[in-house]
């Protein structure tokens, strides 16, 4: 396979409810979008889904559009290879910068996919035709408008209901979704916001008389030792995210014991590649995963859904509809769940339609990468190293 033409497509897309976590607030989502076009004119389509302000992770859509655009595009352009785990190869000496990499191997994946005619669900190694998702649910101005966002997802037949918290907001929040909704699957997200003092410690330890499923990055990112000694004094279990962005990450918090579950991110991995990778690894020693989001538009939502047809993925997922999010998708069909359910596409590639037309409407700005028309064809990358491509098929 040859990638002759790579281009970058920056959208905006308003949030038909605003949404806000323990760090900001947002209205609307800035997204970069992947297109990769083989020399046969089949493409595959991927997402950055970056935050737009470096309160989640250290990249926003700025960094990612310049690393893709300096470094990753023109590493694939021009590119012979056979199988999607081995574009990791071409931009290995990129460090770090994940989100950026996640949107152009996810795009990859889509790529050979569909050239191949097998759905994406497939060539990643999932065995689902269906997948159960739940929400994830900002905090919110009221704790009535909490309890009354809370039973529209309800109403929407959402099983999991995910609550963000921080310091001043969780306790009281937590304790009045239980006792109007007895029950729920609930779990809480607190995105790092918490220290180590006695009394953030007490809060947390408190949430273990609610019943949750799980309690989702209480420390920072790095600080896997308060996990792990949170996780030895609470019943329920501790849900890695931000503090796993890499295979090493995941086993040095595996052998710390520093959470029971592991929320896959296929933007903070760095790609489907890393993703099925962990996913494999976090089966292996018994830890339970789903799907994170990142309120991905359409195509990067896609690509969650495939990846949550994996066999470990034990969880219900953030792969909610398309409506849950936006009044008007980037694909067609949109992600459509029926009673908290999405069936996974079994057409080619990404098994949606990517509508060109309205991301043409909301895009900010655009750039293109092709091939010389007189190309000597850079040679294949090396095999891929069956360890670090996971059970990709």
């Amino acid at each position: 396979m040859r990638i002759v033409e790579a281009s970058l497509h920056l959208v905006r897309l308003p949030l038909v409810h605003a949404f806000q976590t323990s760090s900001h607030r947002k209205t609307h989502l800035d997204h970069i979008l992947v297109r990769l076009v083989e020399e046969s004119g089949a493409e595959g389509w991927g997402e950055i889904a970056s935050p737009s302000d470096p309160f989640y992770c250290p990249e926003t859509t700025e960094t990612c559009w310049h690393i893709a655009e300096r470094y990753l595009l023109p590493s694939v352009v021009d590119a012979v290879w056979e199988h999607p785990a081995e574009l990791a190869r071409l931009w290995r000496k990129v460090r770090g910068n994940r989100f950026a990499i996640a949107g152009v191997d996810a795009a990859g994946w889509a790529l050979w996919s569909e050239i191949r005619g097998v759905p994406l669900a497939k060539a990643l190694g999932g065995t689902r035709s269906e997948v159960v998702a739940g929400v994830s649910l900002g905090i919110e101005p009221t704790y009535d408008a909490l309890l009354d966002q809370v039973r529209r997802q309800i109403d929407a037949g959402y099983p999991r209901v995910k609550l963000k918290i921080a310091p001043g907001w969780d306790t009281e929040p937590v304790r009045l979704v239980r006792e109007a909704f007895p029950d729920l699957a609930i779990h809480v997200d607190a995105n790092g916001a918490y220290g180590e003092t006695a009394e953030e410690l007490a809060v947390l330890r408190g949430l273990d008389d609610f019943g949750l499923l799980m309690i989702e990055q209480p420390f920072a990112p790095r600080n896997l030792v308060a996990h792990a000694a949170l996780q030895r004094g609470v019943r329920t279990p501790v849900c890695l995210d931000e503090s796993v962005d890499t295979l090493d990450d995941l086993r040095t918090a595996l052998a710390l014991g520093a959470g029971r579950v592991l929320n896959i991110k296929v933007s903070r991995m760095g790609g489907l590649t890393a993703a099925v990778a962990a996913h494999d690894l976090a089966r292996e020693h018994g830890v339970d995963v789903w799907c994170g989001g990142m309120h991905e538009f359409g195509i990067g939502r896609a690509a969650n859904v495939a990846l949550s047809s994996l066999p470990g993925f034990t969880l219900p997922s953030d792969v909610s509809a398309s409506a849950k999010y936006y009044a008007r998708d980037v694909v067609q069909p949109e992600v459509v769940a029926d009673q908290g359910v999405v069936r996974v596409p079994d057409g080619p590639g990404l098994g949606h339609t990517v509508d060109a037309a309205f991301i043409g409407e909301n895009r900010l700005k655009e750039t293109t990468i092709t091939a010389p028309a007189t190309s000597a064809r850079r040679g294949s990358p090396p095999a891929a190293d069956p360890a670090t491509a996971g059970s990709a098929a």
